[in-house]
């Protein structure tokens, strides 16, 4: 059974469940997201089209980590991005990533 607990302040806890997740095979998390470019609305379909965007907006490629992952970083903070190296393991995980280091500028959609 899937769904979210719910904490109370008095302790107490419940479970609702969460019937999109329990057979619905039009349920929106299974459809296909895409990471939008918002300036152009470019859906990012390859990593060096994402490069490309990621340098423009000030990060960096960060070559010290672990080789199976493209990562970026920003000199202005600590924030690190992470990226599997093969594109087709990029999945909503890694969009919602970028978003939230780069809000203005992505948005993660269906397809």
């Amino acid at each position: 059974m899937s769904g979210v607990w719910y904490f109370k302040n008095d302790g107490v806890f419940h479970l609702v469940g969460n019937p999109q997740a329990e057979g619905s095979s039009s349920s929106s998390s299974s459809k296909k997201k895409v990471l939008v470019y918002l300036p152009t609305g470019q859906v990012v379909s390859s990593y060096s089209s994402l490069e490309q965007i990621l340098t423009g907006l000030g990060w960096e490629r960060y070559y010290g980590g672990d080789p199976d992952f493209f990562q970026f970083h920003k000199r202005s903070s600590v924030d690190l991005i992470s990226l599997p190296r093969e594109f087709s393991k990029f999945c909503s995980v890694h969009m919602f990533d970028i978003v939230v280091k780069n809000s203005e500028t992505f948005r993660v959609q269906d397809m």
